[in-house]
């Protein structure tokens, strides 16, 4: 191995060169049921998801978002002054900021299917680097758990968002913390949703740290995080050391009163967000009355959001690896 050919694999591994991350957001678990989109595009209105009808029908009676995989207008038109209005759906405005930052954005219809490792799923998420779910409203089935889990594992990246407890959308007795904690439950990530329902706030405080990747970033340094009825978190470094807080809930800071928590797990991560409304950007399915908590005058939602979910797009480079290069590189350097 040359000295040129091992200086280039430590660009690359550290991340001085990177990749493009694929953000796959799901819409298999009833996002779109009841009054919430939570989709970052859908040029159909026609699913029927709030039934206990399991991911939807299509037909009589359906007039929730349908969102296609393939976002349109393509997201190659997307420039720096381009409007969330591009897309249609609450989420467009995340889905357009991270285009704008460089990264592609697909959705997992309706009637995809939640798959690691299955080369026949053209969607697997073997081939994406964060898979978001906001608000997921059915249970994952013992397949989907593994397959979410193996992804992680292996370098993937999960953004989980719930809502307050009892609100389960779709009337099929789950709502998102349950959905969550059921698939958290049997894995060490060390992160559950508490099921409670806070006020609407402003959150009482933030880790200002500048190590706190979620609160300082790309995105923008966040100051204030406003939410709306929303569930807490707790966070168990006993489980795993790496579930750290980067909002709070009230003032006085424990691992059980956060509002925003994240984790390394594997070669992966994960953010775990109590509240979908600081999501939503107010636009999106005609059928629904949507709020604008991205652009919300209390909070840094649109920043936070951003910054976490660049956190999740940029794992980690491989230290041992990057141990093994710099041993090569130096022996290199000696002969030379």
């Amino acid at each position: 191995m040359s000295f040129r050919i091992v200086v280039l694999c430590l660009l690359v591994f550290a991340g001085v060169k990177k990749a493009h991350a694929q953000f796959l957001f799901d819409a298999t678990k009833a996002e779109m049921a009841g009054n919430a989109d939570w989709v970052i595009d859908a040029d159909s209105h026609n699913l029927n998801v709030t039934n206990g009808n399991g991911s939807g029908t299509t037909g009589t009676g359906g007039n929730e978002s349908n969102p296609q995989g393939v976002a349109t207008p393509a997201a190659s038109g997307i420039t720096s002054s381009t409007s969330e209005t591009y897309w249609t759906g609450a989420l467009s405005a995340w889905g357009v900021s991270l285009v704008k930052s460089g990264q592609a954005v697909s959705t997992l219809p309706y009637n995809g299917s939640i798959t690691y490792g299955n080369s026949s799923n053209a969607q697997d998420l073997s081939h994406y680097k964060v898979f978001v779910l906001c608000e997921p409203n059915i249970l994952f089935t013992t397949s989907e758990k593994t397959a979410l889990l193996n992804f992680v594992l292996n370098g993937g990246s999960l953004f989980m968002i719930a809502d307050h407890g009892g609100s389960d959308r779709n009337n099929d007795g789950y709502d998102a913390t349950d959905v969550w904690n059921d698939f958290l439950s049997g894995t060490s990530i060390g992160i559950s949703f508490n099921g409670d329902d806070l006020a609407t706030s402003t959150s009482a405080k933030i880790d200002t740290s500048t190590s706190d990747p979620i609160t300082h970033g790309s995105g923008g340094t966040v100051s204030s995080f406003y939410y709306a009825d929303g569930s807490t978190i707790t966070i168990d470094p006993t489980k795993n050391s790496t579930a750290k807080v980067a909002v709070w809930a009230s003032a006085t800071a424990s691992n059980s009163n956060a509002l925003v928590a994240y984790a390394s797990y594997g070669a992966g991560r994960v953010v775990a967000v109590g509240d979908s409304s600081p999501f939503d950007d107010g636009t999106g399915d005609p059928n629904d009355t949507l709020y604008d908590g991205w652009d919300d005058a209390s909070g840094n939602n649109g920043k936070l959001i951003m910054n976490a979910s660049l956190w999740l797009a940029a794992p980690e480079p491989n230290a041992a690896l990057l141990s093994l290069l710099a041993g090569g590189a130096f022996i290199l350097l000696r002969r030379r």
